[in-house]
């Protein structure tokens, strides 16, 4: 894991990586991103960037499991409503879609198959457990929690980056984006909600 730096230069040069190397590896992915344009960009060099982070790897694995704390913290599950969590993630969509293509990358080059994850129980421990509460109370079908928060997240997914159809960006209208959220929402209601 990452070497947290004390002073605040070097704070600073650590969040120049950060920042430069997310964005590297999401448009590049993890084989493609390139140690060079990285610290180029990050006005800093490899000794620094090894010192903090290890190795290409340790870099994007630290940027990877910070944009899934971002996620489960930004846009935290509502038990009251599973279709309004499923329309901000489509929002959280469209501020980071650089995040969806992490978990892409994640994906394609080091995960075909299989949970995204080994520590995936530290993500979703809370949220299956709001799950299964609301599923206690009569409100969500039954069925596995895991499946449940899956069909969940993939309709929210359904314009993100990765999408095989369409992929949305902020700059279109609002209308559109309005009239998105409210299928999202009839959507995940008629598929999990108890009539």
């Amino acid at each position: 894991m990452a070497e947290q730096p004390t002073s605040a230069r070097g704070v600073a040069t650590y969040q120049r990586i950060l920042e430069v190397a997310t964005a590297e590896f999401a448009l590049h992915g993890i084989a493609g991103a390139r140690v060079d344009r990285i610290v180029a960009a990050a006005r800093t060099n490899k000794a620094q960037l090894y010192t903090y982070f290890g190795n290409k790897d340790q870099l994007f694995d630290t940027i990877f499991l910070e944009s899934l704390e971002r996620i489960t913290n930004v846009v935290p599950i509502d038990a009251g409503d599973l279709a309004d969590w499923a329309t901000r993630l489509y929002d959280e969509y469209l501020r980071r879609p650089d995040l969806i293509r992490l978990a892409t990358w994640m994906r394609l080059e080091r995960r075909p198959v299989g949970h995204l994850v080994d520590v995936h129980t530290q993500y979703d421990d809370h949220k299956l457990r709001v799950i299964a509460e609301a599923q206690a109370a009569g409100r969500v079908v039954a069925g596995d929690p895991f499946d449940v928060m899956t069909m969940v997240i993939a309709i929210s997914m359904a314009w993100s980056p990765v999408s095989n159809v369409y992929a949305a960006t902020a700059d279109e209208s609002p209308a559109t984006h309005q009239q998105r959220r409210d299928l999202i929402r009839l959507c995940v209601e008629r598929a999990i909600s108890v009539p």
